[in-house]
């Protein structure tokens, strides 16, 4: 077991954690989703305070995250050094951001690894808002949470603010890229679904055409056997006429000269 102070600066605060309180902190995670898949956002920023050296000067914790917190960062605080800088510690599934400025920590706590970019905006948001609020010289002599009152509403709304969808697109460049990313993907999902609508009807059009075309051939069919019926129906006419004409011919033949015409016969002699 090793003493709170014997650890790097990109440490693993669990070991802190159990000296300060015997048993393990509750698990953040699941607490964390399940209210967050109910709300159907995604909470990025979860913690956030204002100190001098060890005195918390504003804090506030988001009604979403559960967990002792505070007590892990007043550890924290003990070991970030006083000169100006930023730095990230890691805890679990959480991340501490902090930015150090004129003696002033601003600190808070992400829920997400690998995306410092949100968390870093809040900060230096945070650190603005501070000090045109309070000015660095009543930040030097305040006491402890002597600006709470005043500032924890603040650190609130800037919260809320940036574990919106609306940060993540307003924030920087990246998010203006993301914005103009957004917009082209729907242009380009307006127009693929114009395109297809558009293969669709001529798809129709070709079928149309298909099925013209299967009809002319039927009807070319039917015409030419009905024009070969209708031929051969006249063939049949006029052999019909014809026959008719010669047993006329012989009907008359046979009244007048006998079946085997002896009264012609007769007459010529």
């Amino acid at each position: 077991r090793h003493p709170p102070w014997c650890f790097s600066r990109r440490f693993k605060v669990r070991s802190v954690l159990f000296l300060l309180e015997p048993p393990p902190p509750p698990p953040l995670s699941q607490t964390k989703k399940k209210e967050t898949n109910e709300k159907n956002l995604t909470m990025a920023i979860l913690y956030a305070l204002v100190s001098r050296d060890k005195n918390v000067l504003a804090e506030y914790t988001a009604t979403s995250a559960s967990g002792n917190f505070p007590t892990v960062t007043r550890v924290l605080l003990e070991k970030i050094p006083s000169q100006d800088g930023k730095m990230t510690y890691v805890y679990d599934d959480y991340v501490f951001h902090y930015i150090v400025e004129n003696g002033i920590c601003y600190l808070c706590l992400s829920d997400e690894k690998n995306k410092h970019r949100i968390p870093f905006a809040f900060l230096e948001d945070m650190k603005n808002n501070f000090i045109a609020k309070f000015g660095l010289e009543a930040a030097q002599a305040a006491i402890a949470f002597a600006m709470n009152e005043d500032f924890k509403a603040i650190i609130q709304e800037r919260m809320e603010f940036y574990n919106s969808d609306q940060a993540d697109l307003s924030i920087d460049n990246i998010g203006q890229v993301k914005s103009q990313i957004d917009e082209v993907k729907n242009v380009m999902v307006q127009n693929i679904e114009r395109v297809l609508e558009r293969g669709e009807k001529i798809e129709l059009l070709v079928d149309k055409t298909d099925r013209l075309n299967q009809q002319a051939f039927r009807f070319e069919s039917s015409s030419r056997a009905l024009r070969r019926a209708m031929w051969w129906k006249k063939m049949r006419c006029y052999a019909l006429i014809g026959v008719v004409t010669i047993l006329v011919v012989y009907a008359a033949s046979v009244s007048l000269c006998g079946f085997d015409f002896h009264h012609c016969k007769a007459k010529k002699n």
